[in-house]
C-alpha cells in the first residue's frame, strides 16, 4: 500500500519540475546570478593576496596570518541550516545582499587595526559567503528549465573566473588607493546588489513544501549523499593535492621558472573555467552519470601523464587536466538539484559542507604523505585513488522526477 505523504511529496516535486520546465531557460536571470557570482567570488578571493601585507602591518606570525583564511571558511558549517532556512523563507534576499556584504567585509580588511577586528570582519564575510552559496544554485535550478546543467555551468564558471580575478583586483586597488583605501572597492558590490534586486526581486523565493517533504528528504538523502561522499573523497585526493601543491611541484620537480611555477595554478583554473562552461551543458544532452564517468575516467590518466611527461609537455597537459579534472563540479551540483527539487537549498548546503570536510581530509592526507614519500609518489597515488571515485557514480540513485 502506498504512503500518502510520500505520494504527495512526489506529486509536488513533479509539479514543481513541470512548472519550472514550462518557463524555459531564463537567460537574462541566469546570467544576472552568474554575474553576481563573479563579483561575489572576486571579493572572497581578496584574502590570500592581502595576507602578507596584513602580517607585516600587524606584526603577526605566519601561523596567525594563515589562520585568517580558515576563519573565513568556518561559517561554511552553517550551509545546511542556511539551506534549510532558504527553502522556507526567501532565497532571493540571501543572494541579492551577499555581494554588498561580502564586498564590504573584504574591502575593510585594509582598515583593520587588530587581529580581532580582522577575525570579526572575516566571520561576517564568511557568513555572507555561506548565505550566497547555499541558495544561489537552487535559484539557478529554478530558472533553468530543463537545462539545469547549462545554468549550473554558467554559475560555476563565473565563480571560478571571479576567484581568478580577485588577486588582480586587490593589486589594482592597492596601486590606485593604497591598502587603507581598499574600502572603495566595496562600492562595486553595492552596485551589483542593487542590480540583483531589480532583476531578481520577483523570482519565486521557494517551492510549496508538501506535507512529509522533510521525512522524505532525509530518507533519500542517505541513499544519495553516501555514494556522493565516496565520489568526492577519492576525487578530492587528486584535486586537493593538485590545487594545493602544484606550485611546489613545478618548482621542486620540474625546475620551472618562478613565472611558470606561480602561473601553473592560474593555467589549471582557467582551463577549468572553460571545462565548467561545457560539462554541465553537455550533461543535459548526454546524461549526468555518463558525463561524470567520462571525466572521472580520463582525468587520472591525464594526471599521470602530467607527472611523468617531459617538461615541454607540462603546459598542454596542465590545460587538459583543468578541462577534465575541474569540470565535474557543475555536473555534481546539477545532480544535487535534480534529486531534491523541493529542498534544493538544503541539499546544496549539505553538499557544500560535505565537500568542505572531504576536501579538508584530502589536503591533510596529501600533506601527510608528501612529508613521508615525496610529492611525485604522492601525486601518483592520488591519481590512482581517483579511479575509486567511479563506484560512487555507479551507486548514485536515479532521479525519480521526469523532465518533460
Amino acid at each position: 500500500m502506498s504512503n500518502p505523504p510520500i505520494d504527495q511529496v512526489k506529486e509536488a516535486e513533479q509539479l514543481i519540475v513541470d512548472e519550472e520546465v514550462s518557463k524555459g531557460f531564463q537567460t537574462d536571470r541566469v546570467m544576472t546570478i552568474a554575474g553576481g557570482h563573479f563579483i561575489h567570488d572576486t571579493y572572497s578571493a581578496f584574502i590570500p593576496p592581502l595576507l602578507p601585507l596584513i602580517r607585516d602591518s600587524l606584526s603577526i606570525n605566519n601561523t596567525l596570518a594563515g589562520s585568517l583564511a580558515i576563519v573565513a571558511q568556518i561559517p561554511s558549517i552553517l550551509n545546511p541550516f542556511i539551506g534549510y532556512l532558504a527553502d522556507r523563507v526567501s532565497v532571493r534576499y540571501f543572494v541579492i545582499m551577499a555581494p554588498a556584504i561580502t564586498g564590504t567585509a573584504m574591502s575593510l580588511m585594509g582598515l583593520a587595526n587588530s587581529y580581532v577586528a580582522l577575525v570579526m570582519l572575516l566571520l561576517a564575510g564568511g557568513v555572507s559567503i555561506a548565505a550566497f552559496h547555499a541558495p544561489a544554485p537552487a535559484m539557478i535550478g529554478r530558472i533553468s528549465g530543463k537545462q539545469v546543467g547549462k545554468g549550473m555551468s554558467f554559475f560555476m564558471a563565473s565563480g571560478e573566473l571571479g576567484r581568478t580575478m580577485g588577486p588582480l583586483a586587490v593589486a589594482g586597488g592597492i596601486e590606485l588607493f593604497g591598502v587603507g583605501g581598499l574600502w572603495r572597492l566595496a562600492i562595486v558590490g553595492w552596485i551589483v546588489t542593487a542590480i540583483l534586486f531589480v532583476r531578481l526581486r520577483d523570482v519565486a523565493a521557494r517551492p510549496n513544501i508538501a506535507k512529509g517533504a522533510m521525512n522524505d528528504f532525509w530518507s533519500r538523502a542517505g541513499r544519495f549523499f553516501l555514494p556522493l561522499a565516496l565520489l568526492m573523497l577519492f576525487r578530492n585526493f587528486m584535486m586537493a593535492g593538485l590545487t594545493t601543491y602544484l606550485p611546489i611541484y613545478m618548482t621542486d620537480e620540474v625546475a620551472a621558472s618562478l613565472w611558470l611555477a606561480n602561473g601553473a595554478l592560474t593555467i589549471l583554473e582557467a582551463a577549468g573555467v572553460v571545462g565548467a562552461l561545457f560539462a554541465g551543458t553537455w550533461s543535459d544532452r548526454f546524461g549526468r552519470k555518463r558525463m561524470l564517468i567520462t571525466l572521472l575516467s580520463i582525468s587520472p590518466f591525464v594526471m599521470l601523464a602530467f607527472i611523468y611527461a617531459p617538461g615541454w609537455w607540462k603546459v598542454p597537459l596542465l590545460i587538459l587536466l583543468g578541462l577534465t579534472a575541474i569540470s565535474p563540479s557543475p555536473v555534481i551540483m546539477t545532480l544535487v538539484q535534480d534529486h531534491f527539487p523541493i529542498n534544493r537549498s538544503l541539499a546544496n548546503g549539505l553538499y557544500i559542507t560535505s565537500n568542505f570536510l572531504v576536501r579538508s581530509i584530502g589536503i591533510f592526507m596529501i600533506g601527510f604523505l608528501f612529508d613521508r614519500i615525496g610529492l611525485v609518489a604522492t601525486f601518483t597515488l592520488s591519481a590512482g585513488l581517483a579511479f575509486l571515485s567511479l563506484p560512487g557514480v555507479w551507486l548514485l540513485p536515479q532521479a525519480k522526477i521526469k523532465v518533460q
